[in-house]
């Protein structure tokens, strides 16, 4: 029974067993018949089979349908899809993406229609996705928070059409500007928290700051920030600073914003020894301490030293030293706030540059970006140059970011150098308007293109229209002509000026040409040509007879030229260093004007403590005429108004006491000793309180007869006034009193002025 039960119970295994093979046989041999395209109506089916990873005759295979379903996926041209066994039959079922037919913006007013569409990836007549939706919609966001809109909403809605189109609404809820509404600084003992603000680029919101963007929260402008507050200390002896968080919140109805800086300012330390140690055998200390560029006794300043490096590297270099590696090391005496600074010259190992790649620059020139190098291809890699050179890139105010770095080049002894850069707009128009007590109201208009064409050229067109004074000014130039640092530019321009004060109207219209280049650091030569017509006209039928017969036409040929120091910290607001200025033109090639002109000045800033800077400014000046011709009315120097402070313009030199008109003089010369301090008033609104004295004179008239008044005396003013660097450009207001004159000369308490000049 046994046996039986055992043979039977084989023979239904071994009958099982065939069947699942004659199954499983069947199953693997079973092959796809026809692929079957359904859904499909705009894209061709043909074009779906291609992106297929089974066909027709295939064995059915699980992962390679999968697989097809996620190239399909891939496309972009389908919003489902679905592949199954239908039979013998693998049936692909497709739902297409729709077409864009339009895309629009609603509820945006602040930015235009043309400037969404061009940030968006999505177009007309291109494949709808889901997830292209999602991204527009988000850079969408980002550009109304780059503009200070955090409040903002974008809600995407897609309108469907006929034949598998839609149209695709971005509906906007702009939402007001989020604005800075307080800046707190925490942890700060020595500066105060007006001072720390006036560092930083953020600001307050303020009702006299609608022309900037510096209230509006940028978060890319928080760490820049407290990199500022960061540098200021360290520049002013804070060797310890740590800025621990910068953190920005937005308020509950979504409408500011509050900064918060933490810092921990540390003690304040002075520069004790300074030393030079050099590795280097041949080169001892000695031969580059004059590279030194502060003293013991200053307060620590960490741009100094760097600044330090830089002349280091390059006294090293002209001793024939190019491969050094300056790194600089502190130490502190903490218990006397002392700091000893070690320069330690290392001979690094020798690598040339091989070759300089330049990266991102759509508009520039390669070789706009190459001539700010200080090394070039073939030359020995020095770091320092190299970061020198990278700051003199950024100076250019071409681009977005600018970053330089090396590579390995073919040998271990040369490198590669690439630059990447991200371009921004260099044109710049400003608009602006005011009132000085010279000029009357005042209109101004300036359009200027720093990068024209990409060759690093600079085109600019000003106009200015006042009540006494109208003048059209047009400007090339080239800065690097005939590929040298040289600076070579034409300028165009027509001046019609009213001046009551003289008795006469002045008409100027000309042109000149100018090339300068650098002389040594720091100095730099002019040398100009300029051609003008002069026309006296409208002359008061009362006034001097001096100036009645000049009136007419007369032309000017002159050559010039002028050599500048400037060692100041700022152009626009010095704080410290010089400025001199000497300056020669002579007149008489050809025209009908033949005379030398001199003028020599100097403008010192020092600052005496924060925010506290003391100047003094003295310029002095000689013309004269030559061959038969004497210097005319409107060729001499006048002295008053901004030049001398407690006299109206043209109000001090010779003068016809009988019709009361200024003549001008053909020697000068004028000083002016000021103290900028705080005002009182919030430091973030810019104002800035000035006390002053101006003392001058001007004489030396070729025109004589008993009218004429002409003494060499000294006149003395002493004056107060408050300045202002607003956004249309810096306002002064000046109160002044003579202390010395004389009694022809014209006197004027009150001086309210527009834009800056020396």
């Amino acid at each position: 029974m046994n046996q039986s039960y055992k043979l039977i119970t084989a023979v239904v295994f071994m009958f099982v067993l065939c069947v699942c093979g004659l199954n499983i046989s069947e199953a693997q041999a079973q092959r796809i018949n026809q692929i079957r395209i359904e859904g499909a109506e705009r894209i061709d089916p043909s074009t779906i089979m291609t992106y297929l990873e089974i066909q027709s005759g295939d064995e059915f295979n699980t992962y390679s349908m999968n697989k097809s379903i996620k190239t399909l996926y891939a496309t972009g041209l389908f919003a489902d899809v679905l592949l199954y066994q239908q039979g013998n039959d693998l049936v692909v079922k497709v739902v297409e993406n729709p077409i864009i037919n339009e895309i629009a913006f609603e509820g945006n007013e602040k930015i235009k229609d043309e400037n969404l569409l061009s940030e968006v990836s999505l177009r007309p007549r291109t494949v709808l996705t889901r997830t292209k939706v999602q991204a527009d919609t988000e850079r969408l966001l980002d550009i109304y928070r780059l503009s200070g809109r955090f409040a903002a909403k974008v809600e995407p809605k897609v309108i469907k059409l006929d034949q598998n189109r839609v149209n695709l609404v971005f509906e906007i809820d702009e939402g007001p500007e989020t604005r800075i509404r307080k800046v707190n600084i925490i942890g700060n003992e020595y500066f105060s928290d007006g001072q720390l603000e006036s560092v930083i680029s953020s600001k307050e919101s303020r009702w006299y700051r609608f022309l900037t963007s510096n209230d509006k929260y940028d978060p890319d402008r928080l760490a820049y920030d407290a990199e500022l507050l960061r540098r200021h200390y360290l520049n002013h002896g804070f060797a310890d600073i740590q800025v621990e968080s910068s953190t920005a919140e937005l308020s509950p109805d979504q409408k500011d914003f509050f900064l918060t800086f933490i810092v921990s300012e540390g003690e304040r330390y002075k520069v004790n020894n300074i030393e030079i140690v050099s590795r280097i055998p041949e080169l001892s200390g000695n031969q580059l301490v004059d590279a030194i560029t502060f003293e013991k006794g200053d307060w620590y300043n960490a741009e100094e030293v760097e600044r330090t490096i830089v002349e280091l590297t390059e006294k090293a270099g002209n001793l024939q030293y190019a491969f050094v590696d300056i790194r600089p090391s502190v130490n502190r005496d903490r218990d006397n706030n002392l700091i000893d600074i070690t320069f330690t010259v290392n001979e690094s190992r020798k690598v040339f540059v091989e070759r300089i790649d330049i990266n991102g620059n759509v508009r520039t020139l390669d070789e706009v970006i190459r001539r700010e190098f200080t090394l070039v291809e073939g030359d020995a890699y020095n770091r320092t140059k190299m970061t020198k050179s990278e700051q003199n890139i950024r100076n250019l105010d071409f681009f977005e970011t600018v970053s330089v770095e090396e590579r390995p080049g073919s040998t271990p002894d040369k490198t590669i150098v690439d630059v990447n850069v991200q371009e921004k707009s260099t044109g710049e128009l400003s608009i602006g308007a005011g009132f000085s007590t010279q000029d009357g109201p005042l209109a101004e208009f300036r359009i200027r293109e720093k990068n024209l064409l990409g060759r690093g050229q600079e085109l600019a067109f000003s106009t200015t229209i006042a009540g006494e004074r109208t003048e059209f000014d047009l400007s090339f130039t080239e800065p690097y002509f005939l590929k040298r640092d040289l600076s070579a530019g034409i300028d165009l321009f027509r001046i019609t000026r009213d001046q009551d004060e003289l008795a006469y109207d002045l008409n100027r219209t000309g042109g000149g040409l100018r090339l300068g280049y650098p002389v040594a650091k720091d100095l730099r030569q002019t040398l100009g040509y300029r051609l003008e017509q002069n026309d006296i006209q409208d002359v008061d039928p009362a006034a001097s007879f001096f100036i009645r017969a000049q009136e007419g036409e007369r032309t000017t040929s002159a050559i010039s030229q002028q050599l500048v120091y400037d060692t100041r910290d700022s152009i626009l607001d010095p704080t410290e260093g010089l400025v001199t200025r000497f300056t020669t033109e002579v007149a008489g090639l050809g025209g009908d004007a033949q005379y030398v002109q001199n003028r020599i000045g100097a403008n010192y800033f020092y600052p005496i403590r924060d925010q506290w800077i003391f100047s003094v400014l003295g310029e002095g000046g000689y013309i004269f005429g030559y061959g038969d011709e004497d210097v005319q009315v409107n060729e001499r120097f006048y002295l008053g108004g901004n030049t001398l402070r407690g006299f109206e313009r043209s109000g001090v030199g010779p003068r016809d006491v009988a019709t009361d008109d200024s003549l001008g003089g053909n020697t000068f010369y004028r000083g002016s000793v000021e103290l900028a301090m705080p005002s009182g008033l919030p430091e973030d609104l810019g104002v800035r309180a000035h006390v002053f004295s101006d003392f001058g004179s001007l004489w030396n008239v070729d025109d004589s007869g008993a009218t004429v008044e002409d003494e060499n005396s000294l006149r003395l003013s002493v004056g107060a006034g408050l300045s202002w660097r607003s956004p249309l450009g810096p306002l002064r207001v000046d109160f002044a009193t003579p202390i010395l004159d004389e009694e022809y000369d014209v006197d004027e308490v009150f001086r309210f002025s527009f834009g800056t000049s020396f």
